[in-house]
């Protein structure tokens, strides 16, 4: 079964609405930089409850927090370290 991003959600009409929603709410500022006292311009929209994890929140304007490149790349778990359950400690040889 494909993904919702396999099957293009971040080019539907849906997503470019609430995705713009995000950012007039934000300001069209990077929210993480802003708690640092930064006033970054935002161009992504993340979801805090991942899409993949959360589809139901897909298009939760209350999910989505406008971010800077920068903090949105951070906001990334990569390789193995998505898959582990939260709670779960990797011992490694």
């Amino acid at each position: 079964m494909l993904t919702l991003k396999e099957q293009g959600f971040y080019h539907s009409p849906a997503w470019r609405k609430v995705r713009g929603a995000a950012l007039r709410r934000d300001g069209y500022l990077c929210q993480h930089c802003l708690r640092q006292g930064r006033a970054t311009p935002a161009t992504e929209v993340h979801h805090v409850k991942e899409l993949e994890d959360y589809p139901e929140l897909a298009l939760d304007v209350n999910n989505l927090l406008s971010l800077c490149w920068d903090c949105h790349e951070k906001t990334k778990v990569r390789g193995a370290a998505r898959k582990v359950p939260a709670g779960v400690r990797v011992l490694k040889a």
